[in-house]
């Protein structure tokens, strides 16, 4: 049992899934089969894989559609480490929300780098969303405090927060996001990164966890054929709400972990 098993946990950590996350699969699968017996190395192979896809179901939260929410504004501050697709994503889904009816504006809080704003600005012209910005170098908190002042007074539905994405060891941005965080009171905080980072989302989530981590969302899904990117996140019990596959808007969907989990063990 044990060469099953650790040639499990090879293929996990092959497959780009966190050490911690492979060892907690490994570890939690040894306890489900060592009482068990078999009447054959085939019996053995199909019990570990019917046992390895309850594992992950069962590590894998259920998501939610946050874009189902009724509070009005619902405020979403997205967060997560530079270049992981945070402002396509947030364009993504307001174009989701905006095809349901519902309208949104955009808090330009990322200050800090250059044509941030005018990235967002550009989205928000091409989808007819008003933009809610200061001058580079202003505080982050004011802007999403505007935006939602703002929001509340033309019975906007939904406020997305776009905030900086330096580095998540850079202790001058986790203190900015804990001040937004206090100023806008969030309804939902989400988590953005790409799924091909694999094992390394592990220790970027874990900085940012601190926020109280609503949800993730994972870009370039459709170029993570490991899905260890996916599993990784999962290790942290938050859910997985949405995966990018693709540049264009409608290049977004719910995470579905029966399906996901039925692609990786066919």
């Amino acid at each position: 049992m044990e060469n099953y098993l650790w040639e499990l946990e090879l293929i996990l950590l092959e497959s780009d899934v966190a050490h911690e996350v492979a060892d907690q699969i490994v570890s939690s699968l040894r306890e489900k089969l060592k009482n068990r017996e078999f009447s054959s190395r085939t019996d053995i192979y199909s019990q570990v894989v019917s046992d390895l896809r309850e594992e992950l179901l069962e590590l894998i939260p259920d998501g939610f559609d946050l874009l189902g929410s009724n509070k009005k504004p619902t405020v979403v501050m997205f967060v997560g480490p530079n270049g992981a697709g945070k402002t396509t994503t947030m364009a993504k889904l307001a174009k989701r929300a905006i095809d349901n009816g519902k309208s949104v504006v955009f808090a330009a809080s990322d200050t800090f780098r250059a044509a941030s704003i005018e990235q967002l600005e550009e989205h928000a012209s091409r989808l007819g969303i008003r933009v809610i910005k200061h001058k580079y170098g202003a505080d982050p908190a004011a802007v999403a405090y505007d935006a939602i002042n703002s929001a509340k007074a033309k019975g906007i539905d939904f406020v997305f927060i776009d905030t900086a994405g330096r580095q998540e060891t850079n202790r001058n941005l986790m203190e900015e996001l804990r001040k937004i965080k206090r100023v806008a009171n969030p309804d939902f905080i989400v988590y953005v990164d790409e799924a091909v980072a694999g094992n390394a989302i592990y220790t970027r989530l874990e900085q940012f966890k601190e926020l109280g981590i609503s949800g993730v969302v994972l870009t370039k899904m459709d170029l993570d054929v490991k899905g260890g990117g996916v599993i990784t996140a999962s290790g942290f019990g938050i859910p997985i709400l949405y995966v990018g596959t693709g540049q264009g808007y409608d290049d977004i969907s719910q995470f579905d972990k029966y399906e996901f989990v039925s692609q990786l063990l066919s």
